[in-house]
């Protein structure tokens, strides 16, 4: 099989996996660069990691304007994807991604954190706003459309501090304790979405 040939069969097989139904994505939202590593703002980061950790996935290549990973749970193609941008230009990357595989959106997870949830606690939606948040409110323009299902964490309120002071903090240590626990929680929430649907995620999993 020439070059070409070879090129043409990927990308017909990547988008016949797509348009089955075969192939997921999970978006984690976060900061890039070691000043943001274990901040409160990078949990979406922490969840894709915890993930590719599970799923023995190298997410370190560079693709989309992302780091990338590719690999499968189940019978299903799973897509780990962590744009490599600041928060609030995340959408590009999800954007170009989504095109790449010609994804339905119904096959779209975004990973968050939450102001307004308390520490750990879990929220998914099959639909919705940007809720204030910069970075999901940039995938929502630039994907032109609200409707794919997002994973939000609770990093609870900022008290005195300012709103972006504290999600680029790093968590306390009772903080710490509850998100790593939210982290386990929402790794074995995306499982349950890739393999049983959206409806089953919320049911098992969306806490308070």
């Amino acid at each position: 099989m020439n070059g070409l040939l070879r090129r043409l069969w990927r990308v017909s097989n990547r988008e016949f996996d797509a348009m089955a139904g075969g192939m997921k994505m999970v978006v984690g939202l976060g900061n890039p660069g070691d000043e943001y590593v274990d901040t409160r703002h990078n949990i979406g980061f922490r969840v894709v990691d915890s993930l590719a950790e599970a799923l023995k996935v190298d997410v370190r290549k560079r693709k989309f304007g992302a780091r990338f990973g590719l690999g499968e749970f189940t019978d299903k193609k799973l897509i780990l994807l962590k744009p490599w941008q600041y928060m609030n230009r995340s959408g590009q990357a999800v954007a170009t991604a989504v095109g790449f595989y010609k994804l339905g959106l119904s096959n779209l997870l975004v990973v968050t954190d939450d102001l307004a949830l308390s520490p750990g606690r879990l929220r998914i939606r099959a639909t919705g706003s940007g809720g204030g948040h910069n970075g999901l409110a940039d995938v929502i323009e630039k994907l032109g459309t609200d409707g794919f299902a997002r994973l939000r964490i609770g990093i609870g309120q900022s008290g005195r501090k300012t709103a972006a002071d504290f999600v680029l903090d790093k968590p306390t240590k009772p903080e710490r304790t509850l998100l790593d626990e939210a982290i386990e929680r929402s790794r074995e929430a995306v499982f349950c979405w890739v393999e049983h649907g959206i409806e089953s995620a919320m049911n098992k999993f969306n806490s308070g």
